[in-house]
């Protein structure tokens, strides 16, 4: 979007520059011409200016979309731009006060003239118009698609989030199942060991009441045998 965006620029400063030149060609055409000419041709010049001063205005919405480094650099030439049509709006203002003062008969020799002049600029002006509108669109396309691509990066990071938040869930629902496993593993030892040790005990039981038995046994056997 960033090289889109400084293309867009230096487009318009193409047409900054190319309607620059028209307007001091303008400027300095009408200092050679008197009447109802000059009238005109101050006046095409007059519109010129004003066209010119909305591409700058284009330029300076255009330079919003562009990054820090290149909008820097930019805004440099955008201060020149500003200045040179300062001083072509100084320079038409001292021709149109000096246009003031020509006589009327210099104004009718110069009707026919100056009307094919002004009709040539109409058009002109009309060309431009209609190309500063067509950019103007593109601009609003461009800012309209991003919005749009804002709004589905949104969604996007709200679905992982979501899905971020349901993982952790299920880590910490297994990590409880394991702590109750290992709680239960661990009564299991102890009631195994618990078992075995009872076991030992009665088999060690077992083991002396056999041999009290056997005892039992031999002395009863050895009284009947020896006895008196």
């Amino acid at each position: 979007m960033d090289a889109g965006g400084s293309e867009l620029f230096e487009s318009y400063e193409q047409d900054y520059e190319a309607i620059k030149v028209s307007i001091t060609e303008r400027l300095n055409a009408s200092g050679s011409q008197a009447g109802e000419i000059k009238k005109q041709t101050l006046r095409a010049a007059d519109r010129e200016i004003d066209e010119a001063n909305e591409i700058l205005q284009q330029m300076e919405m255009e330079l919003l979309n562009l990054p820090q480094g290149s909008k820097t650099r930019l805004q440099a030439r955008m201060r020149a731009y500003k200045t040179d049509l300062e001083r072509l709006k100084q320079t038409l203002k001292r021709a149109q006060t000096t246009s003031r003062s020509t006589s009327d008969r210099d104004e009718l020799l110069g009707g026919a003239s100056g009307g094919m002049d002004l009709d040539a600029a109409s058009m002109d002006q009309r060309t431009r118009l209609l190309n500063g509108t067509d950019r103007l669109a593109e601009s609003s396309r461009r800012l309209q698609d991003s919005h749009k691509i804002a709004l589905e990066t949104e969604s996007l990071g709200a679905n992982i989030l979501s899905d971020l938040r349901g993982q952790r869930e299920q880590i910490i629902h297994t990590r409880n199942t394991l702590l109750e496993a290992d709680s239960s593993i661990d009564k299991a030892s102890r009631t195994l060991k618990g078992m075995a040790r009872r076991m030992a005990t009665n088999k060690l039981i077992t083991a002396s009441i056999i041999v009290v038995l056997v005892f039992l046994i031999l002395f009863v056997l050895y009284r009947k045998i020896f006895g008196p």
